[in-house]
């Protein structure tokens, strides 16, 4: 990694940077080294206002369900809108909302406090309690960050759902999380077009097993017409329009169910993952003080939605905790032209950019194609830091990132995390880490990353294995909702001595103890920085009873999404050919995108008589992802029943 190829680029020399060079990067490991506890209490009383100030840190008496300052209470909304505004900071502008179609409206910490409260009452008066769960099912907008804080301002746990995700995982999440409401809007507006939200819901309770829901509260964004059920339905406006602008906060323990995320797992059902209220909310402010070096000027965009936890973390709760002004978009980067981050950065002066490497390797396509929506086509000369989340940055894309967007001057943070981990585990401090295209560098102060062989033991630098935390942290996954049993499995297996496995292979670099993510080790799949899991698309597939018959996917690499999802479909009918196999392909493309949601659309789909399978009929998925990455297949297939099928599998449409 540290050759001639890719050489250590300095750290930035930031003046007043939280963690200022390489000597406070390792006092601070050494602090967390020394005493772990207190290390994690101190950072917890200096960022967080606590109504009952905690008396101990880490509980690891019930692993690996592990609790953090519990006997401590706190008001998550309390510390991302009431302090700073009792502060002083009632008029600093919180967030800078741009619409679809180029719109702007600002609203600062004092509003954002009020329209808050408003919420808040409105829930309560509709019979929402603290512990109750209520599923948000919007796009990006003010309303939908408020609608979270004010949840967690009476305690009640929300989970985001991404307006993008069908009715059918709509309604699989809200019976899961037993939601007793649904807070949604009329239609979304991306890219110049008007996308369904309400009817989406109303679909997806009309499946059924959603009785729990008393009712739907809906945001007026287009004035589109849709359906009405008087016996649920609210509108939004109507409900908060005569409701007070205060709003008493529900003081909760620090173990307080913040949120339920829902992320796809290696089987078809979506795990439920459950985020606490004290732990969490630390790390997501620390990391953004420090990942980011935020300092009290900048304007601070992440690009993220809010179905995603990078929106949870880096808009929701993390630049509110600290006071930040940040930006909300509603749209996407390529409408109405390519050119529109770029823009959007010029016109709002934002200091710090954190986007997905997917975003930036479709702009490169489109920049070096059309000077017009080229980067040095705009002034981004506001711009000190740059981001990149979801998956790993390959280093021509790290290159044109840190050339054409930061000028060569602005260092990026390369941040491995998960939304299992809550915030940052992985990632350079950019007044302190060298930077190494490509690599997310080093642990973040307080994370004890290693690799490790299949036993749970230390391997060398230099050797690639599997990749774990051995200490808990804060802002961890504290269970799988309802199921305890999975989250034990699923990330502290007994053969790994109670390390947390990440699900990620990763290898440190001889020389510098880099970490560099090589990819996952189980059947979940990351397109565009979005986790789905093989045996879900599966499940899709297959449920087009009418066409398939049997149905296997894999990954494989793309230069614009990192991953692409590959299909290899049985049919119950012969196998298809040139024009019928292309419209067999998006008849089962759009059915995908039905069950699931469009990020689920299979780029190849593939078409055999058979399945590569052994003489005991387990499918050969190793031999799978051989084909789909059109790689000659040279793995032993002596136990393969019909070799023959591979030739078939391996025509793509």
């Amino acid at each position: 990694m540290n050759d001639a190829k890719t050489p250590l680029i300095a750290a930035a020399d930031i003046e007043n940077a939280h963690v200022r060079g390489m000597s406070a990067y390792d006092q601070r490991v050494a602090e967390a080294d020394a005493d772990y506890d207190a290390y994690w209490c101190e950072r917890a009383r200096e960022l967080l206002s606590w109504r009952t100030p905690f008396t101990r840190g880490l509980d690891e008496s019930q692993a690996p369900f592990f609790k953090w300052f519990e006997d401590g209470t706190l008001n998550v909304s309390y510390n991302c809108l009431d302090r700073h505004v009792e502060k002083g900071l009632g008029d600093k502008t919180a967030l800078i909302f741009e619409a679809d179609d180029g719109q702007v409206t600002r609203v600062n910490y004092r509003e954002l406090l009020a329209r808050t409260c408003r919420l808040a009452n409105a829930l309560k008066a509709r019979g929402v309690h603290k512990g109750d769960r209520v599923v948000i099912y919007m796009s990006m907008s003010i309303e939908g960050v408020v609608a979270m804080q004010a949840c967690a301002r009476i305690g009640a746990t929300h989970s985001v759902v991404f307006g993008g995700f069908s009715a059918q995982s709509l309604r699989d999440r809200i019976q899961d999380a037993g939601a007793v409401m649904v807070i949604t809007a009329d239609e979304q507006l991306r890219g110049g077009k008007q996308l369904p939200l309400k009817a989406i819901v109303d679909d997806a309770i009309a499946l059924g097993g959603c009785e729990s829901v008393a009712n739907v509260l809906v945001y007026q964004r287009t004035g589109a017409a849709i359906h009405w059920d008087s016996t649920r339905d609210r509108w939004l406006h109507a409900e908060t329009q005569n409701q007070p602008d205060s709003c008493e906060p529900e003081w909760v323990g620090a173990e307080h169910p913040l949120f339920v995320l829902y992320t796809s797992g290696s089987t078809g059902k979506p795990k439920g993952v459950q985020h606490s209220s004290g732990g969490y909310l630390l790390h997501a402010a620390l990391t953004t003080q420090w990942t980011f070096d935020l300092q009290p000027d900048d304007v601070f965009w992440c690009t993220a939605d809010i179905g995603w936890v990078t929106g949870h973390s880096y808009i929701t709760y993390g630049p509110l905790a600290l006071g930040a002004t940040e930006i909300i978009f509603e749209g996407v980067p390529t409408f109405p032209d390519a050119g529109r981050f770029w823009k959007m950065i010029e016109d709002h002066r934002v200091s710090i950019f954190y986007t997905a490497p997917t975003a930036i390797r479709s702009l490169i396509k489109s920049a070096e194609s059309n000077e017009s929506v080229h980067p040095r086509s705009y002034d981004l000369s506001s711009l000190r830091i740059l981001g990149s989340v979801g998956e790993p940055i390959n280093p021509a894309a790290w290159e044109w990132y840190h050339q054409h967007v930061g000028g060569g001057r602005c260092p990026i943070v390369d941040t491995f995390w998960q939304t299992e981990t809550g915030g940052h585990m992985i990632t350079p401090l950019p007044g302190a880490t060298p930077l190494v295209p490509g690599s997310c560098t080093l642990a973040f102060p307080g994370i004890a990353a290693a690799i490790v062989d299949e036993t749970g033991a230390d391997l060398p630098n230099g050797q690639g294995g599997i990749l774990v935390i051995k200490k808990p942290w804060p802002s961890m996954i504290r269970t799988i909702w309802g199921d305890p049993e999975r989250f034990k499995a699923s990330y502290f297996p007994a053969e790994l001595k109670g390390y947390y496995l990440a699900g990620d292979g990763a290898i440190r670099d001889a020389q510098t103890g880099y970490f560099t993510i090589t990819g996952r080790i189980d059947d979940v799949l990351n397109v565009s920085g979005h986790r789905m899991g093989t045996m879900e698309i599966e499940s899709a597939l297959v449920s087009c009873t009418e066409l398939v018959a049997e149905a296997a996917v894999v990954g494989r690499p793309d230069e614009t999404t990192g991953e692409a999802i590959c299909a290899f479909v049985v049919l119950k009918g012969p196998r298809p050919s040139g024009e019928e196999a292309r419209q067999i392909a998006n008849t089962l493309r759009n059915w995908v995108a039905k069950e699931i949601g469009p990020i689920a659309k299979p780029k190849d789909i593939r078409f055999g008589d058979n399945l590569p399978k052994t003489r005991s009929g387990k499918i050969m998925r190793r031999l799978l992802r051989s084909v789909a990455k059109g790689e000659d297949v040279t793995q032993d297939i002596s136990t393969l029943e019909n070799p023959a099928v591979l030739a078939q599998l391996a025509q793509s449409n």
